[in-house]
């Protein structure tokens, strides 16, 4: 796995990461939601180098020119919910990408620190021969991205897989590198090196889907 750790050069990408783990910017979910989206943009700019370019001839008002563009059929599959908001920025550069879905969360089975990650939803075009684009803001111990690879490679397999997050912990990113190809691309804004005992991110930002669309029961 190739993992590109975008905030290891200094651009405005900063400055959104900031804002997004301040608490006292996070009281503003508007403003949360948008910084998440705007570093989707981010990622998903970075993320379009890698992608297959051909020469395309277009019709201008005074002329004709030729000019590289993509050409991948891309799959935005995001995770809910927290993955909404970075899934619109993705959006908003591949916004002729065709769109999946699916739920993942963690059951606490005996009320303690020890969980498993359950897969309920899938919903998708087909994946196959295409590029798909797995979307999750926050990769903390890994187990969420990796349970949903599993459940989405019943479905077909896809030409190539890039990873799009925003904070992950230098363990989860470990840890998804034994599951996923080789050429898989992850593109994460920062890294963090720590988990708590709980297994969430250290510094971190918190719970992302909350922050974005309130406390959940």
């Amino acid at each position: 796995m190739k993992i590109h750790h975008l905030a290891t050069e200094k651009s405005i990408l900063n400055k959104f990461l900031a804002e997004i783990r301040n608490v006292d910017v996070q009281k503003d979910s508007l403003r949360f939601r948008r910084n998440i989206e705007r570093i989707g943009e981010i990622l998903g700019y970075e993320l379009s180098k890698e992608l297959s370019f051909e020469n395309k001839e277009i019709k201008t008002p005074l002329g004709a020119m030729s000019i590289e563009t993509p050409v991948n059929d891309v799959v935005l599959c995001s995770i809910l919910r927290a993955g909404l908001t970075l899934h619109n920025g993705l959006l908003n550069y591949f916004d002729d990408a065709e769109n999946a879905f699916i739920s993942a969360y963690r059951h606490h089975p005996n009320n303690d620190e020890e969980f498993e990650i359950i897969v309920e939803y899938f919903a998708s075009p087909s994946i196959d021969g295409k590029t798909l684009l797995l979307v999750d803001p926050m990769l903390a111990t890994g187990r969420s991205i990796v349970a949903v690879y599993e459940a989405i490679k019943k479905h077909g397999t896809p030409k190539k897989i890039e990873i799009v997050s925003v904070i992950g912990s230098a363990e989860g990113v470990a840890y998804i590198e034994e599951f996923f190809p080789e050429d898989t691309n992850l593109w994460i804004a920062d890294i963090d090196a720590e988990l708590n005992d709980k297994g969430y991110i250290v510094p971190g930002l918190g719970d992302a889907g909350d922050l974005a669309f309130g406390a959940k029961m």
